[in-house]
């Protein structure tokens, strides 16, 4: 009874105000707290894709070959007696005393690890680039800088990631993904930015060699992490599959413009 009274004299009071005010617009809808909104959703133009439905949207299978990978000396492993036993499925054999990696296995993984760098990449993420080794320093850093995004290659400090805000007196963005070029340090161990990233759940894509550990690597790549035309070959692909995510968010804003 109460509500209806309200509802008359809402409709009474609203008349008296347009005719004092000398308004004339008609009553679109109901006055009655019954009628449910209307919500309008947010709808992708007709005729796109959804990057995440599509197996490969940014065609990483296009970027290399397994001869590629052969010939640059991404399947030769450390010695046998080095072998780290997580990285036992991941190894083809042995010759002359030295472990061989499966290139189909390496290819498969460094194709998703491509494919996700692209989708970070693609969503507007914070891409770091990390090594630890010297002779590749000029190289890593160049290709973090020329896809325009970051790089560390010196010693790294504990708790630049776990506890960012007390070192950098600020509150410090974290990356959205890690690029570990190599996972261990100069004396052969796990490197603590690893353990760092996997502490704050940061994903990570390393490429891990027969001596390595997988298992605190998102996209673990089993493969030659010492020589130099491998980790060029590296830096090109994670460089190209960076401005292939880039170049397809541009496109799309382009599309919605």
């Amino acid at each position: 009874m109460a509500g209806s009274v309200a509802r008359v004299f809402s409709t009474k009071f609203l008349g008296h105000a347009k005719r004092s005010l000398g308004l004339n617009f008609t009553q679109t809808a109901s006055l009655s707290t019954q009628v449910e909104p209307k919500i309008q959703k947010n709808e992708e133009p007709s005729g796109m894709i959804d990057p995440l439905k599509h197996p490969d949207f940014f065609s990483v299978h296009e970027f290399f070959t397994i001869k590629d990978l052969f010939d640059a000396r991404v399947h030769f492993g450390h010695k046998i007696g080095s072998l780290d036993d997580r990285m036992k499925p991941y190894i083809y054999g042995s010759r002359l005393g030295h472990l061989i990696f499966d290139l189909d296995k390496t290819a498969e993984h460094l194709r998703d690890a491509l494919n996700f760098t692209a989708h970070i990449a693609f969503q507007g993420g914070l891409i770091m680039f990390i090594c630890r080794k010297p002779q590749v320093t000029h190289l890593v850093e160049k290709t973090a800088k020329e896809c325009n995004e970051f790089a560390f290659t010196r010693y790294w400090k504990n708790g630049t990631f776990t506890n960012s805000t007390r070192l950098f007196q600020a509150v410090t963005r974290l990356p959205d993904l890690c690029i570990f070029i190599n996972t261990q340090n100069d004396v052969l161990f796990e490197s603590l930015a690893v353990r760092d990233a996997a502490k704050m759940c940061i994903p990570s894509v390393g490429i891990v060699d027969t001596n390595c550990n997988p298992n605190l690597i998102t996209y673990p790549v089993p493969g030659n992490d010492d020589s130099p035309v491998a980790l060029a070959l590296y830096c090109r692909l994670f460089k190209e599959a960076i401005l292939r995510g880039k170049g397809a968010r541009e496109k799309l804003e382009n599309f919605r413009e």
